[in-house]
């Protein structure tokens, strides 16, 4: 199994963040990228060719603000070994309102005069610590299976970030995924957190929610 774990970012690292990489101990082969550009969709896109050109099974995006243990590679793996192709793990925005970056809705609505109108709506009630199919998420933490991403990019090529109607990189990805007629998962028990002025994780979402604020 060749695995590419790919990480965009600027010319620096969080420190919290390059620990934990260096913690993960993938299985059998892999190399570790890193993405450097001003364009985040760009960057995405070099990546994505990366792994399709270097012959690789499967590919780790992780985003270079993420704080995570080292067994979240185990459990995606099994998830693909599983045959789901793209699953996402759990996470939250660092800013408020403080939500999952994993979605239940992300469509666009045709609007009169042939608008269109990007439509999303995060999974605030997900399933703990399960799979559970979701319309689109984040990159700070998907593992994808290469067979499924050639589905994909059969379908639209392989600019698959670039960004439609008012959403971003990521949930085109989804957009374009899902019409290609592959599924994205969320497994919950791959817990991450956000790395800002504090870490962004379950523990803090559960308590917003309890208590109502953001």
């Amino acid at each position: 199994m060749k695995t590419l774990i790919a990480v965009p970012c600027m010319d620096m690292l969080h420190t919290q963040f390059a620990s934990c990489l260096l913690g993960l101990k993938p299985e059998g082969e892999y190399e570790v990228t890193f993405g450097v550009s001003s364009l985040i969709y760009d960057t995405r896109n070099q990546l994505i060719v990366k792994a399709i050109e270097g012959g690789f099974d499967r590919m780790l995006w992780l985003d270079s603000d993420m704080a995570f243990e080292p067994g979240i590679l185990q459990l995606l793996n099994e998830d693909l070994d599983n045959g789901y192709g793209i699953v996402s793990g759990l996470y939250f925005s660092r800013r408020a309102p403080l939500k999952p970056t994993v979605f239940k809705v992300c469509e666009l609505h045709r609007l009169e005069g042939d608008k269109l109108d990007p439509v999303s709506e995060s999974y605030l009630d997900y399933p703990r610590d399960s799979l559970f199919e979701i319309a689109a998420c984040g990159f700070g933490c998907v593992m994808m299976d290469m067979a499924a991403v050639k589905q994909i990019t059969d379908r639209y090529g392989r600019m698959l970030f670039m960004p439609v109607a008012g959403f971003g990189e990521d949930l085109s990805f989804c957009m374009r995924s899902r019409n290609a007629g592959v599924r994205i998962w969320c497994d919950s028990r791959v817990k991450l957190g956000h790395i800002g002025q504090r870490v962004f994780d379950e523990e803090l979402y559960l308590k917003v929610r309890e208590n109502g604020t953001d």
